[in-house]
């Protein structure tokens, strides 16, 4: 006798912030979900996209000017800001290091676990012609650059968590 077919459970987790704290949280949450059978998918927006760039520092990537200036203040995955108490950019270096302390992961290896695990990233379409960026500027992981409406309908039945 077979069994039924039981559908995964669905979250989906929308990243609009590109600070060290928050996708800390976002990755800890996809990683989770995806450890306890989950299908998740991350969509990255506005500063969330920062993450995802492959170029790790301030580099002026993008089509014009103002992108170019944008993109370099933001300044990719190796200067996300703490939301509170960033201290000049000091903390997220001395977060790491109470992490390491501790014995808990680094957003860089919650990142790796999370392709291990096969959850998917998007990224927004709309963020990333505003900000001038291709997916080419992207890391491997991101699978699509989809609008919202395809987002929506990837997270159909999904729990939605805003990070």
């Amino acid at each position: 006798m077979s069994q039924p077919v039981v559908d995964k459970k669905k979250i989906s987790i929308v990243c609009f912030s590109g600070e060290f704290d928050k996708m800390l949280a976002a990755y800890t949450i996809a990683t989770g979900a995806a450890a306890t059978n989950r299908e998740v998918t991350m969509f990255f927006t506005f500063w969330g996209l920062n993450a995802l760039k492959k170029q790790r520092g301030r580099k002026p990537i993008g089509k014009d000017f103002l992108s170019r200036v944008f993109n370099w203040l933001m300044g990719g995955r190796n200067n996300l800001p703490l939301s509170r108490l960033n201290f000049g950019g000091a903390s997220p270096i001395l977060m790491g290091g109470m992490m390491r302390k501790n014995n808990v992961a680094q957003l860089d290896e919650l990142m790796e676990a999370a392709s291990e695990l096969g959850i998917r990233h998007f990224a927004c379409e709309m963020s990333m012609h505003i900000l001038g960026i291709s997916k080419d500027d992207l890391i491997d992981d991101v699978q699509s650059v989809v609008g919202v409406a395809t987002f929506l309908n990837e997270s159909e039945d999904a729990h939605i968590i805003f990070i």
